[in-house]
């Protein structure tokens, strides 16, 4: 930690201002925020024909959640509601319905207490908008537009009941986690999942809505088809005790807490559960739409047998009729004979540059003994197995589009690890 405040500015003595240039800062947030946006659904419906008369349903179009608790939270100088961005971008959102939802979320924020850093306002329940009022709607309306919110951060587990399972369709989900889509996805034309987007979370959603931003994002976490096919399901949240703990502090004394979890998945986390024992998905990892589409082609790898490193080269060509970025995934099978191994492994990702349509670009990996090993726990060291590995390379986990093999003819302990406790 010195040595990292002895490389800060402060300590080196760096001149700076107090007045940075806000705007430009904004602007990062707003690219940022849109860029990691996963489009997990479009029946033809987006982007958004411009202007689109809206009917924006859900608390959360109103009061959006820009990040999670603790430190999971952003220290936000405003918050850009979706109504407000929709409305920057040329669209219209019903007036009677966004005058209905506002008032009613802030007299609902009146009534909670204030929040903390760690206990954020209680979830409030959605406005209750009567059928001649959705009716109306219906026939005024382009598009209705529904946001959902659910949050969760450091020290706010999620839970199952109305925050893991939903009871309605949505199409943007303003949410910091998995949640389950199974039972309702086939009812909204399109979801798109926002996250917990920042302070210009409004502008940068309807960036992607309208295609301004062409969606890029990929899921860095599998979307199961139900609660117990995660396999820590059956462990979480563990032994939680209720109650005053005498040893806890501050914000913690008289919390409930999980005491005591037992981990029993092994090796077998996320995706390489999924992928391993044939569990089918929601949405798996990896995944992310585009308004556009791409084509993998020439995978190849820098030599056929594995020495010190190897380098794989895959050419990637926007096949679609809009200018996007495709985030390419480079996974690994290993041998899996001296030790059980997932049936791939994640060992490399990058995105493309914008590209025009019928434009390509070439994207390069590098391989190290390390992306080839696995902890050998009787050994205590971190081993790559001697045999025949696949390079697979795709849009997901399960969408594989060019797969090349090399050989590693030696075993190789590439780390070892110290099990001792000294000075």
């Amino acid at each position: 930690m010195l040595e990292l405040v002895k490389r800060s500015p402060a300590f080196l003595g760096t001149p700076h201002s107090d007045t940075p240039d806000l705007k430009a800062h904004a602007q990062v947030a707003r690219e940022a925020a849109a860029e990691g946006m996963v489009l997990l659904k479009n029946a033809g419906v987006l982007p958004l024909a411009s202007p689109a008369k809206l009917a924006l349903f859900g608390n959360s179009s109103y009061n959006m959640i820009t990040g999670g608790t603790g430190s999971g939270d952003v220290n936000e100088a405003y918050t850009v509601s979706l109504v407000q961005g929709l409305k920057d971008a040329g669209h219209t959102p019903d007036a009677a319905l966004a005058e209905a939802y506002t008032r009613y979320v802030e007299e609902a924020i009146k009534q909670q207490p204030a929040p903390t850093i760690f206990a954020p306002r209680a979830p409030i329940p959605e406005l209750a908008v009567a059928k001649e009022e959705i009716e109306r709607l219906a026939r005024e309306s382009d598009l209705a537009v529904v946001t959902l919110g659910r949050n969760s951060g450091e020290f706010r587990d999620r839970k199952r009941e109305d925050d893991f399972e939903l009871a309605a369709a949505e199409k943007v989900l303003n949410v910091g986690g998995v949640i389950e889509t199974a039972s309702w996805r086939d009812v909204p034309d399109a979801i798109l999942l926002a996250w917990q987007p920042g302070q210009e979370a409004g502008h940068s959603i309807a960036d992607v809505l309208s295609g301004r931003t062409t969606p890029s994002g990929k899921l860095a976490t599998t979307f199961p088809v139900k609660w117990e096919d995660v396999p820590s399901s059956a462990n979480f949240p563990g032994v939680v005790l209720e109650g005053p703990d005498p040893n806890a502090r501050g914000f913690q004394a008289g919390a409930a807490r999980a005491a005591e979890v037992q981990y029993e998945d092994d090796i077998w986390v996320g995706y390489r559960h999924f992928a391993t024992k044939g569990v089918k998905t929601a949405y798996p990892f990896g995944f992310g739409l585009s308004y556009t589409s791409f084509q993998y082609s020439g995978l190849q790898l820098g030599a056929k047998a594995f020495q010190k490193e190897l380098k794989a080269t895959v050419r990637v060509t926007n096949s679609g009729k809009a200018a996007g970025r495709e985030v390419v995934q480079l996974y690994l099978s290993a041998p899996g004979k001296s030790m059980p191994k997932p049936s791939l492994e994640l060992r490399g990702f990058a995105k493309t540059k914008l590209l025009k349509p019928g434009e390509s670009e070439t994207l390069s990996f590098t391989l190290s003994p390390r992306d080839l090993a696995s902890f050998d726990a009787a050994s205590s060291a971190w081993v790559a197995e001697a045999g025949t590995y696949t390079v697979k390379v795709g849009a997901s986990s399960e969408d594989i589009r060019q797969t090349a093999t090399f050989t590693k003819a030696a075993e190789e302990r590439v780390a070892s690890v110290s099990t001792s406790v000294g000075p």
